[in-house]
């Protein structure tokens, strides 16, 4: 089932060695590229396995973890391991979650679309509504006051229209759709510049160029 699925950290490929290139000459040429800072590798016949632990940002193969080159037939197969891959793959779920939890939390909050329900009868008489208080007028400026500079008086609470004041802002989903859309890029981008990039890599390094 996990070979399934590995593909989405697992970099795999393969690059063909130049005419009568042995694996040992080509393992050789490849040497350098593991002689990094927080890179510790092993090589056994024609199997060559690393491993990176903090690695430097100049490192060319920082994004990846771990992995292991063979090679077969004149041709260097390689597995290579990026947990960064695996990071950016899972964080558009998160923040998917995160978005379905505002939008059910919103919804809950939602005040009922309808009262209790009224038992049978003659329906009340409706109450009529009280009138709104007469509006606090504001004073003008005193035009000194004005020349001066100085600001205008506040206005009397309510003179936005709104009558009930202030309604609380609830949380928007929209940041996590967001981050969850830039992530998603980030995978894709990275899974396919970096595929492409390890194996021009690679193929460089055992043509000696």
């Amino acid at each position: 089932m996990l070979r399934y699925i590995d593909w989405i950290w697992h970099i795999r490929g393969e690059v063909a060695l130049p005419a009568e290139q042995s694996g040992e000459e080509a393992f050789d040429l490849l040497a350098p590229l593991f002689r990094q800072t927080g890179t510790s590798y092993d090589r056994y016949q024609d199997t060559l396995t690393f491993r990176k632990k903090d690695a430097a940002a100049q490192d060319k193969m920082s994004v990846f973890d771990s992995g292991v080159l063979r090679v077969e037939n004149s041709v260097l197969r390689y597995d290579l391991i990026s947990r960064a891959l695996l990071y950016c793959f899972l964080a558009p779920l998160l923040f998917l979650g995160f978005a379905q939890a505002i939008i059910t939390i919103n919804d809950f909050q939602k005040p009922a679309a309808h009262g209790p329900a009224h038992t049978a009868g003659p329906p009340a008489k409706a109450k009529p509504k009280p009138k709104p208080a007469a509006k606090e007028a504001v004073s003008p400026m005193n035009p000194i006051d004005k020349a001066l500079g100085a600001p205008a008086p506040d206005k009397p609470d309510g003179d936005d229209g709104d009558e009930e004041g202030p309604k609380s802002k609830k949380p928007s989903p929209t940041p996590a759709y967001v981050f969850a859309g830039i992530f998603v890029a980030l995978y894709l981008i990275g899974r396919v510049l970096e595929d492409r990039l390890v194996r021009s890599l690679f193929r460089k390094a055992v043509a000696g160029t």
